[in-house]
């Protein structure tokens, strides 16, 4: 059942991106980048992802008090699953995230359009950031990804 929720929301991004993309509204969404999911323990999903389904770990970040808060699974050279602590969350997918090449352009662009568009942050992982909410209350993470970020290192690294 996991496996075909992931598959529908990437084909339902993938699908909104494509459109944007394809009325050239804006050439700086690259696609879709990967998949957040909250899991109850982490290394025991790190440890499905690679052993069970043969996915490596591309990053992951800590906290300040040097616990893992999340880890990236590499699927393909652009497209990861992002593991996340859930803290008392429910397990599952939290977000979908989408790879711009400027952040501050398709946050502008969405906002314009009456999206609920969050201010651009950095992330610790070396991204630049913001998140839009839909109308249903999915988050969607708009990430650029300079080369000093885990994800463009990790891309980079591919083989």
């Amino acid at each position: 059942m996991r496996g075909f929720v992931l598959f529908a929301a990437g084909l339902l991004v993938g699908g909104i991106v494509q459109t944007a993309i394809g009325q050239g509204q804006n050439r700086d969404i690259v696609g879709v980048n990967h998949v957040g999911m909250t899991v109850p323990d982490i290394d025991t999903a790190v440890e499905y992802y690679s052993g069970t389904l043969g996915f490596k770990e591309a990053f992951r970040a800590s906290d300040d008090a040097g616990v893992t808060r999340l880890v990236y699974m590499q699927v393909s050279q652009n497209t990861f699953i992002e593991l996340n602590r859930a803290d008392g969350r429910p397990a599952g997918i939290n977000h979908v995230g989408i790879h711009v090449d400027d952040v501050e352009a398709v946050a502008k662009m969405f906002q314009q359009a009456g999206a609920d568009v969050a201010e651009v942050r950095n992330s610790s992982t070396g991204a630049i950031l913001s998140n839009v909410m839909d109308l249903n209350g999915v988050r969607i993470e708009l990430a650029e990804l300079p080369a000093e970020s885990d994800h463009r290192k990790a891309m980079n690294r591919w083989r």
